[in-house]
């Protein structure tokens, strides 16, 4: 009798033993608390879009101290996420770049990458509109111009952000030029993604201009590659809503009936714009005030050409023209003028939308997806990675992964419903009792910064906060 007690005791302890190691293991209770998130009305400050202002240099042999001179002309502009620099190489038209020219491009490049801004860069020769004057009279020296400047772009890449134009035309805009017919815009175009080494984008002014330098280009497949300028090459306009063809950048025809050498009409030009710029840069300046960019006609052909920055300085009219128009519509933006909902929608704008957070009891795991929203006029076009962190109560890190999911795949303009999911499961086996706080952020590889979302919600704590998880026994 005596051992069938202790029997039955030891058998208890062991039961009960088994039962506190399965509750230490396993969570018997878990509660989930999501975060839930407001749509934000206020202007952010986020890299690679938005407004900018325009500074220019010309290039010598006269040594400078190009910091100081890009000081003294950024010295008001704080706020700007954008610069565009022109660098004009027109005392070089007839030879190449000497070494003290190269040195001096340097210099400004070493200098712009120390600006807190991201760079819209132009080689050209002619500020006048007389580019005939300073264009070189040999392509073989505009190719050799692209093949001397590529060492400094492949250097300073990370602080461009598009490289705009051939180099040729007036302004740098390739009209005007001898160089617009078809070989020799493929010729150009393949030099300067070659010399850049197809690790930047660019931009030509033109959707036909685009077509014909992609013609020639191998858009097939191989070893898993597309041609370089297949990837890279984007459009810019700078003759934006000017007119019903925006000055000259589109035609008559349909384009069944241009083809690829002529423009087409607009209606198809736009639609062109929007299935290109899904994956590649936007952007220019916006002219001439008249029907085409009064602001609701502006605000829907922005969104279908994945608009991503424009000129602060022009055209003043048009500008002045939104910031006199008012918002109407029934969200957090109805009221505001036109002009402040223009600068808050160029580029993307990414929305926490919603937060999902399950138990799965079997596995002991947290089940996460959290929703984005891309409200603005185009896609981000550099990857950025999804974190999520999982904090304890003395806002020590316990847990760090990067979900599944695509921010890329987010294309704003008229596809501002989308949303993309992010999952990832968190394990709880193991993990002591207490309250832990859920933070989602998208963050850049290279040197670790912080998309800020368009959430009434603050970053805190390398992340947004979007839920918590409270383990008891």
């Amino acid at each position: 009798m005596r051992k069938k007690l202790l029997f039955f005791i030891l058998f208890v302890l062991v039961i009960a033993g088994i039962i506190a190691g399965v509750h230490d293991y396993f969570h018997w209770k878990v509660m989930l608390t999501e975060e839930n998130f407001t749509e934000s009305s206020e202007e952010i400050w986020n890299p690679d879009r938005g407004f900018y202002h325009i500074y220019g240099f010309l290039i010598s042999d006269e040594p400078v101290d190009m910091g100081e001179q890009l000081d003294t002309q950024m010295e008001k502009d704080s706020d700007h996420a954008l610069a565009m620099v022109q660098i004009n190489l027109r005392e070089y038209r007839e030879k190449e770049i000497s070494k003290e020219g190269l040195q001096n491009i340097e210099k400004l490049f070493q200098a712009m990458s120390a600006a807190k801004v991201h760079w819209i860069v132009r080689f050209l020769y002619d500020w006048n509109g007389e580019n005939e004057k300073y264009e070189p009279q040999s392509i073989d020296i505009v190719l050799k111009h692209m093949q001397q400047t590529g060492e400094v772009l492949a250097k300073y890449r990370d602080s461009v952000f598009t490289l705009q134009g051939l180099f040729v035309g007036n302004w740098g805009e390739l009209n005007g030029t001898k160089y617009a017919e078809t070989d020799s815009l493929q010729q150009l175009a393949k030099q300067l993604v070659q010399s850049t080494n197809g690790q930047m984008y660019l931009a030509v002014r033109t959707p036909v201009q685009w077509r014909k330098i992609m013609e020639s280009a191998d858009v097939s497949r191989k070893n898993g590659q597309n041609d370089p300028l297949y990837d890279m090459l984007g459009l810019f306009n700078d003759g934006m809503l000017g007119s019903g063809n925006d000055c000259g950048t589109y035609g008559e025809k349909s384009a069944a009936e241009a083809g690829v050498d002529q423009a087409w009409n607009r209606s198809e030009e736009l639609a062109f714009q929007e299935k290109l710029c899904s994956r590649v840069p936007n952007g220019g300046e916006v002219i001439i005030d008249n029907g085409y960019n009064d602001f609701e006609h502006a605000i829907a052909d922005l969104k279908t050409m994945h608009v991503t920055y424009l000129n602060e300085d022009y055209d003043e009219a048009v500008l002045e023209k939104w910031a006199s128009s008012k918002v109407q519509t029934e969200d957090c933006f109805d009221g505001m003028d036109g002009l402040s909902y223009i600068r808050r929608h160029l580029g993307y704008r990414l929305l926490l939308s919603e937060v999902s957070m399950q138990h799965d009891f079997w596995e002991d795991t947290a089940e996460i997806t959290v929703a984005l929203q891309n409200v603005g006029f185009a896609p981000v076009y550099k990857e950025y990675e999804p974190v999520l962190l999982v904090k304890d109560e003395t806002g020590q890190t316990i847990y760090e992964e990067s979900p599944s999911g695509d921010v890329r795949s987010l294309l704003g303009g008229n596809e501002a419903d989308r949303k993309e999911s992010f999952s990832v499961s968190v394990p709880l086996r193991g993990v002591k009792k207490g309250c832990y706080s859920v933070y989602f952020a998208l963050r850049d590889i290279a040197d670790g910064s912080f998309i800020t979302f368009a959430n009434e919600q603050k970053i805190e704590n390398e992340g947004y906060k979007i839920g918590t998880i409270l383990l008891e026994s």
